[in-house]
């Protein structure tokens, strides 16, 4: 597509107003579609971060369909994936008059496993009494689907035990292998895929199958032309997780239970197998109970008694390695078998990493639940791994979101991915926030870790809940401040008599929550991070966003504490290069909730001082839209109730 017919397909009276009567062409749509079309032709990478209201997804789809070839669409959301389906890719494919097929590949969970549930129907074990009615359920569903995927089941909960024993992983399908493989929904969901034109996954099954190299889709991404990453702020925390390594203390106890299920449905003698699973399973218990009842994460340096655990963890390593003399008595080579051995050397190989010297280049955790123990190598930088990912894939690449932009600048982005040769562009939202919005940061805030503070932030709020007539969101940073500061606004609420429904995340589904705000009209809903992004509520549901505190990330975590000590090991000031991007980053999402498109007005309250109070405050505002600031409560009262 040149330049010209860009600028023809998005104009007043191109294509696409035909298809979409009165759609609004905003030059800087036309200019990142440009952009596009130039990175696709040339094969090179471009980082854009385009501002609500631009018309980003247009501005990629027209160019990246035009083009031809493969498309691989990657989202962060379930929501955008919907749209870009049903919506966005139906209407550019009609204005382009070209017939493209598109696929929304989802990842193997999402499907029954014929095999698996085969399999559970005739081992008739089940972890309680419910599953066994179930499985009825959902072998009725397999046997007339066409899709197989399980969000269609009806009337069996979404966390059931029964999920993990009717659905596959990359450890336990066979593949081409299985005897369901004609009839697999997940392969022919895949073989579909291969097939179409454009494939729209989430991130998460871009890294897990594109990156790990799942034989089964191995050939999607080799194949295609271009790649975006759309809400691309998210992609450097998911890579990371696969750039990496991983096994759960769970994975050794199921793939015992595999073993002992093939070896029956064999005839063989199961005696020394279960044995040795029983042996392992005591072990594993004992290590757990090292860290005693609570769950936590830590690194392998803070573990307290790090001698004990080791020495543990080494007498599960020669117990699990009995099991290699025990599988390869097995005489018939079916797929089955070669699974079994397949996931018992990769199990094995994972827990040796953990009995050697440990690579600098890694983190090294663990994640403690109740129940079991998760083992965690994660590099401190996907930089160079993302790059030599690049080089063998040599595509365009194309990442957008409304925030990947600190101040202007793209450095703190493009070298967490090493997207260093990459062309970068900020395109600014062209909704009139300077009018429309205000910025308001109350003045005699406590420090933020101060016991009053949400109990002050509820005193401040409430005169602006009041003139907004509720339609408020208040986002806060963590679980715990959020549970409190809706218990204060109840009691504010009944002391005053206010009627103002309180929606509070956890009560309902998220999903449930936001229709339930926007059809009350009067709402204020009170939720943590996962309330920060992908959500939608445009006109005059929603007034007011208050934000409690910057968003800062946990100091406790122990993947973001060691880069940080390795930032400081290496000379460098961790809390500006890092941590304070990544706040910003974060703080431009929850921004982004308030105003949606170009008619919406409110007030974006953030009740932290320290976006005042210290030097690097500046920093932050600056990198947030164009609001008008103020600190006077009775200027923003008269605003809201003016709305």
């Amino acid at each position: 597509m040149v330049k010209s017919t860009i600028t023809e397909f998005f104009d007043v009276n191109g294509p696409l107003s035909e298809v979409i009567e009165g759609y609004q062409i905003r030059p800087s749509q036309v200019e990142m579609s440009q952009m596009v079309d130039a990175a696709i032709k040339n094969q090179e990478p471009l980082v854009v971060e385009a501002g609500t209201g631009i018309g980003k997804t247009f501005a990629y789809l027209a160019p990246a369909l035009a083009a031809g070839g493969k498309v691989i669409i990657s989202t962060a959301t379930k929501n955008l994936q919907d749209q870009l389906f049903n919506k966005d890719i139906p209407k550019i494919r009609e204005a382009l008059k070209i017939p493209i097929k598109v696929n929304l590949l989802k990842g193997r969970a999402n499907y029954v496993c014929q095999l698996r549930l085969d399999d559970s129907i005739q081992g008739g074990q089940f972890v309680n009494k419910e599953d066994g009615a179930y499985l009825e359920k959902i072998k009725q569903f397999s046997d007339h689907s066409n899709s197989g995927e399980i969000s269609e089941v009806e009337n069996v909960p979404e966390f059931s035990t029964i999920w993990p024993m009717v659905t596959s992983t990359a450890d336990n399908c066979l593949g081409q292998g299985c005897e369901f493989a004609k009839s697999c929904f997940l392969l022919k969901a895949r073989k579909e895929a291969l097939n179409a034109e454009v494939v729209i996954v989430n991130h998460h099954l871009f890294f897990a199958d594109f990156m790990l190299k799942d034989e089964d889709i191995s050939e999607i991404l080799p194949k295609a032309d271009t790649v975006i990453f759309d809400e691309a702020h998210q992609v450097p925390d998911i890579a990371s997780i696969f750039f990496g390594n991983n096994f759960s203390t769970n994975e050794l106890i199921y793939l015992m239970q595999d073993a002992q299920l093939l070896y029956d449905k064999l005839g063989k003698n199961q005696k020394k197998l279960i044995d040795i699973a029983s042996g392992v399973q005591e072990e594993i218990k004992h290590l757990r109970l090292e860290f005693g009842s609570s769950s936590e994460r830590v690194t392998f340096e803070k573990i307290t008694n790090i001698d004990k655990f080791t020495e543990k963890l080494q007498s599960i390593h020669s117990s699990f390695e009995q099991l290699g003399k025990i599988f390869s008595l097995l005489d018939d080579q079916s797929p089955e078998q070669k699974k079994i051995m397949e996931r018992y050397e990769g199990i094995l190989e994972k827990l040796s990493h953990w009995l050697k010297e440990k690579n600098d280049q890694y983190v090294y955790w663990l994640d403690i639940f109740s129940k079991s123990i998760q083992f965690n190598m994660t590099p401190f930088s996907i930089a160079e791994g993302f790059g030599r990912f690049r080089k063998q894939n040599k595509i365009s690449w194309i990442f957008t979101s409304a925030t990947l932009a600190v101040n202007d600048s793209f450095d703190f982005f493009q070298n967490l991915m090493g997207l260093s040769d990459a062309t970068s562009k900020k395109l600014n939202s062209p909704f009139d926030f300077k009018n429309n919005a205000c910025l308001y940061v109350p003045n005699n805030m406590p420090d933020p870790n101060s016991s009053i503070f949400n109990l002050t932030i509820i005193k401040k709020t409430y005169p602006l809940i009041q003139a907004a007539k509720g339609r408020t969101f208040i986002l806060s940073t963590s679980l715990k401040s959020m549970r409190e500061i809706s218990a204060l606004l109840k009691s504010e609420f009944e002391e005053h008599d206010i009627n103002f429904p309180i929606l509070t995340q956890g009560e309902d589904s998220k999903r449930t929550l936001i229709e339930r705000f926007k059809s009350y009209g009067n709402a204020v809903l009170i939720g943590s991070m996962s309330f920060w992004e992908g959500i939608d509520v445009r006109g005059p549901s929603l007034s007011l966003v208050i934000i409690d505190k910057l968003p800062f990330h946990s100091p406790g975590d122990p993947v973001f504490e060691s880069r940080i000590n390795r930032l400081k090991a290496l000379g460098e000031n961790p809390f500006m290069s890092f941590q304070l991007p990544q706040a910003i980053i974060s703080l431009k999402q929850g921004a982004g909730r308030l105003i949606r498109d170009e008619i919406d007005k409110g007030v974006l309250m953030i009740c932290d001082p320290r976006i005042i109070d210290k030097p690097y405050g500046k920093r932050i505002w600056k990198s947030l839209p164009d609001f008008k600031r103020t600190r006077n409560e009775l200027d923003v009262t008269d605003f809201l109730k003016s709305l």
